[in-house]
């Protein structure tokens, strides 16, 4: 069955409760599945060794997971307006995808949560999507079709979903950020149907 990779780095749990939602959205289409992939942290020490399996969450994801995916929701928290460093750190790492154009044609999205509320939630976001757009992966935001995006008052962009947890990163999602996500799983999975019709 084509999934969609839902690939996320998330150091407090609201990134991969994110994660979780966009993967259930995905899995309301019928014949499509939703993967959740976590990455690791970044070593501070040359050459350090983590083990393969996470202690909890998602296994990590390896470069086969992106390969064989009919589409990619990816997540980070947010880190100076930016993506968090393991995110660009396994970003980095294939070269190999793009110099096959593994990844061309393929739907994409993104979604990121942070603990101020103006802390560049919508930057990160485009950042992300740059290397997708170098990879040639058709990204997709979130249209204003998705009337939550009207009535936040915490997260949520056309960029993709985003979320705002607070100074103690102690903020639940709330229900529109939970609809947001969700809404960005099931277009992600449409359009890759709707792709993968096309080309058969």
């Amino acid at each position: 069955m084509p999934y969609i990779l839902v690939l996320y780095y998330s150091r407090r749990g609201t990134t991969a409760e994110m994660a979780r939602r966009i993967a259930r959205g995905v899995e309301e289409i019928p014949n499509m599945e939703a993967r959740l992939r976590s990455l690791p942290p970044v070593s501070t020490v040359c050459e350090a060794t983590e083990d393969s399996i996470p202690e909890a969450g998602a296994p990590y994801a390896e470069l086969e997971d992106l390969r064989q995916c009919a589409g990619l929701a990816l997540g980070s928290p947010t880190r100076f307006g930016n993506m968090a460093a393991p995110v660009k750190y396994f970003l980095d790492s294939t070269s190999a995808l793009w110099m096959n154009g593994a990844l061309a044609g393929k739907p994409a999205g993104v979604f990121t949560s942070t603990s101020s509320l103006h802390g560049g939630q919508e930057s990160t976001l485009l950042s992300m999507m740059l290397p997708l757009l170098h990879h040639g992966m058709l990204v997709l935001g979130l249209p204003y079709g998705e009337t939550d995006l009207l009535r936040t008052r915490t997260g949520g962009t056309p960029y993709g979903p985003s979320h705002w947890a607070g100074h103690e990163n102690d903020q639940p999602l709330s229900e529109e950020e939970k609809r947001l996500c969700a809404a960005l799983g099931r277009r992600l999975a449409r359009t890759a149907q709707a792709l993968n019709s096309g080309r058969s």
